[in-house]
């Protein structure tokens, strides 16, 4: 399998770092336009094949999109960073545009690559290439909420004193301000949470303090260093290897709805099958009626954005 990463910054160098220690990809692309960054890290990198816990992956960079050529997946990180001042629309504005030049060359050498949107806001972004590339919905994923989802994991193991992968659970919507959690879906050990905590003396946990732990924690992280790196690398080699080992992975990523819930041309993150064809399908949960209304509301809310992008950026809308 091979893998193009665009974007030499500090998450596109995170994930190629995970694909090259643990992965089992044969050629790895990393692609950036400081063509001297790409190949420093590269260069960098290849030092690591000599040992022994190490894949002897070949690896490849520059600033030409041919070095990405049939590409089976590609991870788009590239784009600008929020800075101080300006809004959500602003940083939605650029990336679109930006991130929609990049799929149109990608998809000049790799038509049939997935492609995995961590660049943010990465479900607006997600929707534009959707609506203005030949990619297939289903080829296009938002990194979307995996990352939530594994701090909520890390935050409910921490309160209940139980390793983070025993605990199940969901973070869903928009990866970002715009997201919920069902406590129907929260269990510890496959018992629903507030069973676990009550006969083990554990005090109950309120599923919207949770949500709102979960969030500060990207604050906190970002206020600290800058950037989120790790779990966000982490995240999307857990999607990566879904796609690569055919594994058909229930994961909350981002992918266009047609129908599911109610829903229409948005792009949210919902339990979605993930195999070699990409994001194969959208379970349909039996959510309550407070929590189909979140989820309609923050349809909404990124609707209406999409709309205003569009009329700035004069980027298409709507899917066939």
């Amino acid at each position: 399998m091979k893998v193009g990463v665009i974007g030499a910054g500090a998450v596109g160098v995170g994930i190629s770092n995970i694909l090259l220690m643990i992965g089992s990809i044969t050629e790895l692309a990393l692609l950036d336009l400081n063509k001297e960054l790409a190949e420093g890290e590269v260069l960098d990198f290849s030092h690591t094949s000599a040992l022994t816990f190490s894949k002897n992956t070949q690896m490849k960079a520059g600033d030409d999109y041919e070095i990405i050529r049939d590409a089976d997946i590609v991870v788009i990180t590239a784009g600008a960073q929020i800075k101080k001042g300006q809004s959500r629309l602003d940083l939605a504005e650029i990336n679109s545009r930006i991130v929609v030049d990049i799929a149109k060359k990608i998809e000049q050498v790799a038509p049939d690559a997935v492609l995995i949107v961590v660049t943010n806001p990465c479900d607006i972004v997600s929707y534009f290439i959707s609506a203005n590339t030949g990619f297939s919905a289903e080829k296009v994923i938002s990194s979307g909420c995996v990352v939530d989802t594994a701090r909520l994991m890390s935050i409910v193991a921490g309160k209940v004193g139980i390793d983070p992968k025993n605990v199940f659970g969901y973070v869903l919507g928009e990866h970002g301000s715009h997201c919920f959690t069902p406590k129907s879906l929260i269990s510890v050990a496959a018992q629903p949470i507030d069973y676990y905590c009550t006969t083990n003396g554990i005090d109950h946990i309120d599923a919207d303090e949770l949500l709102n732990e979960v969030k500060q924690a990207g604050f906190d992280i970002f206020s600290r260093k800058g950037n989120t790196v790790h779990g966000v690398s982490a995240s999307v080699f857990r999607v990566i290897q879904a796609i690569h080992i055919n594994e058909r992975s229930v994961l909350p990523v981002g992918t266009l709805l047609r129908g599911e819930y109610g829903l229409h041309d948005v792009v949210l993150s919902l339990p979605t099958v993930v195999s070699q064809k990409g994001a194969e399908k959208i379970l349909i949960h039996p959510f309550t009626d407070t929590e189909l209304e979140q989820l309609h509301s923050i349809a909404s809310q990124l609707q209406a954005l999409i709309k205003d992008v569009a009329a700035k950026t004069g980027l298409q809308t709507g899917h066939a």
